[in-house]
């Protein structure tokens, strides 16, 4: 496998996972709005490491929201 391919796929390797963290972080309820919009900043500005840090610190921080069971 050739560096360029290694590159590339690291690459979108941490695309997909700055989009998992976002995503993540837009469902939780971490508190406080300031809070939400400070780890999406992290993850969204700060390039490959922002993602790491979120998975190992904010990841379980945030509560998602309890599921509304459906009203007939």
């Amino acid at each position: 496998m050739s560096t360029g391919m290694i590159i590339v796929l690291t690459g979108v390797a941490f695309f997909l996972m700055t989009c998992m963290a976002l995503l993540d972080i837009a469902r939780k309820d971490f508190g406080s709005i300031e809070m939400k919009a400070l780890w999406a900043f992290i993850v969204a500005l700060v390039p490959f490491i922002g993602v790491v840090v979120y998975f190992l610190f904010g990841f379980r921080k945030g509560k998602r929201p309890a599921a509304e069971s459906p009203t007939d």
